[in-house]
């Protein structure tokens, strides 16, 4: 029976996950993460064609990561705004539970040398947006978006208020509070409740 490999790619990815982490993109190097690793360096030639690839499957494995969960958080519920208060919870919880990855991706792709990345690793990072965008917008018309700043209200609900939380804290180098889950999941509510009811608009006759 043989042995699994010593330094396998989920190891080595977690690897540059923290470098990343700790140094941004450009501490992610070939030669760094297999000092940090202590592996061979052609146990990273082994596993990646070079640099490009090595970034690209840091990036991709972090978001594909966090999108499976936020997927899921956004169909828990038949009620959408219970949905997209879970959505925004999530957000919160999984980067509390996985602050390297939240950090990472406080970065973006181009960060991440997605202009090298190759056929396949551009086809991975645009089905994710793909997905991300259809199920804001499906969100959005289930709780009655009618127009585009109602779809960006939406979106603003489900992903900028709780990554603007996530954000400010983890560049300022403090923990999440305790009470961050719910703070988000009120801000998303409120902005939920009645979308297309904004400043200026003829009120529903519902």
């Amino acid at each position: 029976m043989a042995r699994p490999p010593r330094f396998d790619t989920p190891l080595l990815l977690d690897v540059a996950v923290r470098l990343a982490a700790e140094s941004g993109p450009s501490g992610v190097t070939m030669s760094a993460v297999a000092a940090y690793a202590g592996a061979p360096s052609g146990s990273l030639y082994h596993r990646f064609a070079g640099r490009s690839a090595l970034l690209a499957e840091v990036w991709l494995r972090t978001v594909e990561g966090f999108q499976e969960g936020y997927f899921a958080a956004l169909k828990s519920s038949e009620d959408p705004r219970a949905a997209g208060r879970a959505a925004s919870r999530y957000v919160v919880a999984w980067s509390r539970a996985h602050p390297d990855e939240a950090t990472l991706l406080l970065y973006g792709a181009r960060d991440f040398g997605q202009d090298d990345w190759s056929a396949e690793h551009l086809r991975r990072a645009e089905e994710g947006n793909r997905r991300v965008l259809t199920s804001v917008r499906e969100l959005a018309e289930a709780v009655g978006a009618s127009d585009a700043q109602d779809v960006e209200r939406v979106s603003l609900a489900l992903i900028d208020i709780p990554l603007s939380l996530i954000r400010r804290h983890l560049r300022g180098g403090t923990p999440l509070p305790p009470h961050a889950e719910a703070l988000v999941e009120q801000c998303t509510d409120a902005l939920l409740d009645r979308p297309a009811d904004s400043p200026g608009r003829k009120p529903r006759m519902s």
